[in-house]
């Protein structure tokens, strides 16, 4: 006979009740649930993952995965080690376009070895950072600036690198961004002096103390830009700094950078207008294409420093291109030169009547500071819903700004010269305190003008 209800074995669950599965199964105990969950839920064991093999590991817990995080993160790098590397990989970068633009001149002349280009890349290596050099015809100390703004890049960038290498990143610590400019410095003058040595007595040859000492300045002061800029230790110092030198240094600054590039440009144009000249000279050497090629690569490489001729020569103090000569606006006293193309722009005779206008040009180049400056702290009072800045606040910055252009176009002036070998060469550039103190005068009286005309504009 078929077995009864009575008869049919129970199924019971997990806690020992009765589970209900239909009217024919009496309910069981009723589970315990005060704290909102059986209390077999909470004695179920921890689920494990299975692994490859078959077997199983604990499932993580939540502390794990932020411990496992802390194991994987990189460490910082040493800072020797940081400053090594992006110290050499500055001078590489530097020294190469050196090498092969001189490299190309010597063969070309079917006179020299890679060997000899080498040395002959470090000789204008040195150079471009301001170490002179001793040769047979005299001191050559006539740095291109454009291999040094080069330098300096590359450096600054270094300067980067190892700020975020260290760990020093968007840590506003002016001592840690000068320990990492320091080092950067010290690598640099190391390779320097060793450059030096390397040159030999064959040759063009440098002091390596001279070049040690050049180079880690260089390198200390173009690294502690990039620094500051990745740290950020700037922003806290110019936070102390009061408002009116704050700005008067901007207005200073670009101020400084209208009449380099006023003096750019009329370089540019008297490059193009004694280009025949500049393309006979070039022509004459007799080197070939490559050669020629070298030869004007060689001339773009003091650009930068014709500018600065140019600038001076636009401020009045002029410069020289030998002992006893001046070239300005209203006097040229040069005699016979080599045939260099960059004395192809030189001018043939003074102005005249153009002289002044010429002159107005600086002036013109402090104006447009002076604007930008009252424009600027106009714009900064309505963004901060303040009231205008006082005629004292406005006028003293830029008083600031006159002296703040004169010590820049006074130092690029001091850097853009220097001996091109004995004799009558032995003076190239201009007077760099003739040319500070004109600009400081110029710029003071153009951005007083410029700052009082955009206010009285604004004011309307």
């Amino acid at each position: 006979m078929p077995p009864t209800s009575a008869d049919r074995p129970r199924r019971t669950d997990a806690s020992g009740g009765v589970p209900d599965v239909g009217p024919e199964t009496s309910p069981g105990p009723v589970p315990d649930r005060r704290d909102g969950r059986d209390r077999a839920e909470r004695r179920r064991p921890t689920p494990r993952r299975a692994t490859p093999g078959g077997g199983r590991v604990p499932a993580p817990r939540p502390g794990d995965a932020a411990r496992s995080g802390e194991a994987r993160r990189p460490g910082r790098a040493p800072l020797p080690v940081a400053a090594a590397v992006a110290t050499l990989w500055a001078a590489v970068v530097s020294y190469l376009p050196v090498a092969v633009v001189l490299g190309v001149a010597r063969f070309a002349e079917d006179a020299g070895s890679i060997g000899a280009a080498a040395r002959l890349g470090l000789a204008g290596w040195l150079l471009g950072h301001g170490v002179p050099l001793q040769t047979a015809a005299g001191p050559f100390g006539l740095a291109p600036l454009a291999l040094a703004v080069l330098a300096a890049w590359r450096l600054a960038q270094a300067g980067v690198h190892v700020s975020r290498a260290v760990g020093a990143r968007h840590h506003p610590n002016l001592g840690r961004a000068l320990i990492v400019a320091g080092t950067v410095g010290i690598g640099y003058g190391l390779l320097g002096a060793l450059a030096a040595i390397a040159l030999g007595d064959d040759g063009p040859t440098a002091a390596p103390l001279r070049a040690l000492l050049t180079l880690a300045t260089f390198g200390t002061l173009a690294a502690l830009v990039g620094a500051l800029r990745a740290t950020g230790a700037l922003g806290p110092l110019a936070r102390r700094t009061p408002a009116v030198l704050r700005d008067g240094v901007r207005t200073g600054v670009v101020a400084a950078f209208l009449l380099f590039a006023a003096g750019a440009g009329v370089a540019g144009l008297a490059v193009a207008t004694g280009g025949g000249e500049a393309g006979d000279m070039i022509g004459a050497y007799r080197t070939g294409v490559l050669g020629q090629a070298g030869i004007t690569l060689v001339s773009l490489g003091y650009a930068p420093n014709a500018a600065i001729w140019a600038a001076s020569f636009l401020l009045g103090p002029g410069f020289a291109v030998g002992t006893d000569t001046v070239v300005r606006t209203t006097e040229v006293s040069i005699g016979a030169l080599p045939a260099v193309p960059l004395f192809a722009a030189l001018p043939e005779g003074p102005l005249g009547g153009l002289g002044g206008v010429v002159l107005a040009v600086p002036v013109l180049a402090g104006m447009g500071a002076g604007w930008l400056l009252a424009r600027r702290m106009l714009l900064t009072a309505a963004d901060r819903h303040a009231s205008p800045p006082g005629w004292s606040t406005l006028l003293g910055a830029a008083a600031v700004g006159g002296p703040v252009a004169g010590v820049l176009m006074g130092g690029a002036a001091f850097f853009s010269g220097g001996p091109l070998g004995g004799g009558r060469l032995a003076e190239i550039g201009p007077s760099y305190w003739q040319v500070a103190a004109g600009a400081t005068v110029v710029v003071l009286v153009g951005t007083l003008i410029g700052a009082v005309a955009s206010r009285a504009v604004t004011r309307r």
